[in-house]
């Protein structure tokens, strides 16, 4: 089996490895993403195509996804980066582990921060924050967002370990196997 063959999330890279072969990238699809996440995830290391909720204080779309099957995927989450509520916590942390979702990348707040560190899945976010949303059944789902700077589309592809995320428009191959299979 090669590295490319195994399922989504469970391939074996490193961002930095990445970085270093693409680093002259100058197409832009190559995107590294601000250094001002903050893992709460029982997962350090994840990556999956991209799916992508934009919601402002209001989770029922993130509470809809990661309710669904998510087949490895990646859910960003487009907060417009508020730290007033948490757009995730520990019950939804635990539906996106037990749905399969690789991890949720949340420009906004968590809360449960315990709880979510007992879940199997991948999750980042820019802070802790007690106060839930209020549900308002408002957002968009599956639509182009940018946060802090980058552009990250459904389909693309993220990459996210110890070191920092990134995102690029297909699935990479491992700059470095950190093992042989």
């Amino acid at each position: 089996m090669t590295i490319a063959n195994l399922p989504a999330g469970t391939e074996k890279f490193a961002t930095c490895d990445l970085c270093d072969t693409h680093k002259n990238d100058v197409s832009g699809s190559f995107r590294v993403i601000a250094p001002v996440f903050r893992n709460f995830g029982g997962l350090q290391k994840f990556s999956g195509p991209v799916t992508t909720v934009k919601c402002f204080e209001d989770n029922s779309l993130v509470k809809a996804a990661v309710e669904s099957p998510g087949h490895g995927r990646v859910l960003v989450v487009d907060g417009g980066g508020s730290l007033r509520r948490a757009l995730l916590g520990g019950n939804l942390g635990a539906a996106a582990a037990q749905n399969g979702w690789a991890g949720v990348v949340i420009n906004g707040c968590v809360r449960d921060v315990a709880e979510l560190a007992q879940s199997m899945v991948g999750i980042r976010a820019l802070a802790a924050m007690p106060l839930p949303t209020e549900r308002r059944d408002e957002g968009r789902r599956d639509v182009a967002v940018e946060i802090h700077g980058v552009w990250i589309r459904p389909g693309d592809w993220l990459y996210a370990d110890e070191d920092g995320m990134l995102v690029t428009p297909m699935q990479l191959q491992a700059a470095r196997p950190l093992y042989n299979i």
